[in-house]
């Protein structure tokens, strides 16, 4: 399980505090180191994760990281997914059921960070992101795409996977793709149409077309702020 600490069960005494916990990275004092913090999203109970600091912009909320090697076993269940699982100081997922309520609290943008086996960091930005509600399946919304690669998110690819943007999430045990199998079953849980384009969350697999074709990228990170796009 996500090494969360105090969310997994929270305690009273999160109540009496809600008010001391912001409600995600970007609202760090001014300075802050990258690290380890607890936010509380609108509706959420206290969640401990990695703020980003550094990358451009500042005040990003690290929501997934995984590395090639990882000892993540990514084929999780829907429930696992939901609410999260891995370590905030390596590789983890914060829960799908979070990405919902965090990009529920007003406009979000996002950025997927890929890094190849040369070592060089490549990302997609879009300036709109939104996971929506689990009733409706965890369905993923994206904006605009800039970056310095080709937009395999929401542009349709007949020959590799399709698109991912409106797509529902899948996982091993809940297969929402619009493949005639279980897309999860073979990788882990992601936003699936007819398996994927790009994929981030699979252990010995983080692909993206352009940087590494083969799955081999080296690390993935999914970092999300407030966009000023009304």
């Amino acid at each position: 399980m996500l090494t969360h600490g105090p969310s997994l069960s929270p305690h009273p005494v999160f109540a009496a505090a809600a008010s001391a916990f912001p409600p995600d990275c970007s609202r760090l004092r001014k300075g802050s180191a990258s690290g380890v913090y607890v936010i509380q999203p609108a509706r959420s109970p206290p969640r401990v994760v990695w703020c980003d600091m550094d990358t451009e912009g500042k005040g990003w909320t690290v929501v997934q990281r995984n590395s090639h090697d990882t000892e993540l076993t990514w084929k999780q269940s829907w429930t696992t997914y939901k609410y999260g699982f891995g370590n905030v100081h390596s590789d983890y997922w914060l829960g799908t059921e979070y990405l919902h309520l965090l990009t529920q609290q007003g406009t979000y943008k996002v950025r997927f960070v890929v890094r190849d086996k040369a070592n060089v960091t490549h990302y997609a930005e879009y300036d709109i992101f939104r996971v929506e509600s689990e009733a409706s399946g965890y369905p993923l919304r994206l904006g605009r795409h800039s970056g310095d690669g080709d937009d395999y998110l929401t542009l349709y690819h007949p020959k590799k996977g399709g698109i991912h943007d409106n797509m529902k999430f899948s996982t091993v045990d809940k297969d929402q793709d619009q493949y005639s199998g279980n897309c999860a079953k073979s990788y882990g849980g992601w936003w699936y149409n007819r398996c994927q384009n790009v994929l981030l969350n699979a252990k010995n697999y983080i692909v993206w077309p352009g940087f590494c074709d083969n799955g081999d990228c080296a690390s993935s990170l999914i970092l999300v702020k407030p966009t000023d796009v009304c």
